[in-house]
């Protein structure tokens, strides 16, 4: 079980082309003691879990962010749990990862969004990083004792059907490569307005339920580390009411158990 906390704070400065996390953050630099208040607000209100997630809409060691003063009184905070996992920048992993560290005493990890290991396809997202930059972040964290997850994208814009499917397991191989223990694969969606210029233009459209199925499939039969793929608005994904509902029900058990299922069989051809 795991507590979610979604943080407000300062808008992260990165402006990847596909992010919509731009929503509810501040304009300005989060004030000091505004975070450990959020927390202290959640944790009053969530029931009990062993880990706990601090998610910000951008990179928690970012200064203007999160800012370090607040450590102590955050890892306070967490103290109770086993395990806590924030999100940052690949490019932002320095000497505060260290010192955030050594406030806790409990165990930190650090999900770092590659999105794909394809160099074209990264610069086109504009994250304002390369594969190596994530390798780095990645080295560094694993050398410090802190454990990394990655997120990556399904079908980023500019790639075709199977070409994402095939680039997501690419990457997914790489990240576990350097020693992540978990990815999460997230299907690329709109909602930012310039992926909606993208599709226009026919750049960009979503991926097809049927190729989440297969990245799951087959990221759980590399047998690397935990593979998850991201289930929001994965209803937008159904175009078979028959068998829709039952495939997404079918991926968030195998998200649990990481064990594989039997299809779901549908005279659509389960081309959804």
């Amino acid at each position: 079980d795991v507590a979610t906390i979604f943080l407000t704070n300062r808008e992260c400065p990165f402006r990847c082309l596909m992010c919509d996390l731009w929503k509810n953050t501040l304009d300005e630099p989060t004030p000091p003691g505004a975070i450990p208040q959020q927390i202290e607000h959640a944790l009053a209100r969530l029931p009990p879990a062993r880990e706990i997630k601090l998610y910000n809409s951008g990179n928690f060691f970012d200064p203007l962010a999160i800012p370090p003063g607040d450590y102590p009184d955050i890892a306070r905070l967490v103290a109770p749990f086993e395990n806590v996992i924030v999100e940052n920048h690949p490019r932002l992993c320095g000497d505060d990862c260290l010192r955030f560290r050594d406030h806790l005493e409990t165990r930190l990890e650090v999900a770092l969004g590659l999105e794909t290991a394809q160099a074209e396809s990264l610069r086109m997202l504009n994250k304002r990083m390369t594969v190596d930059d994530f390798d780095r972040a990645a080295e560094f964290l694993v050398n410090a004792g802190i454990a990394v997850r990655a997120f990556i994208l399904l079908k980023p814009p500019g790639v075709g059907e199977h070409a994402g499917i095939e680039a997501a397991i690419a990457s997914a191989v790489h990240v576990f490569d350097c020693g992540a223990t978990c990815c999460s694969i997230i299907p690329t969606r709109g909602g930012n307005g310039i992926m909606e210029q993208l599709a226009e233009r026919g750049l960009f459209a979503p991926p097809r339920l049927a190729s989440l199925e297969s990245v799951l499939e087959q990221g759980i039969g590399l047998s690397r580390g935990r593979v998850f793929v991201d289930l929001w608005d994965a209803e937008k994904l159904v175009t078979c009411p028959r068998c829709g509902p039952r495939r997404i029900k079918r991926l968030r058990q195998m998200n649990l158990s990481q064990q594989l299922l039997p299809t779901i069989p549908c005279d659509c051809g389960g081309g959804s």
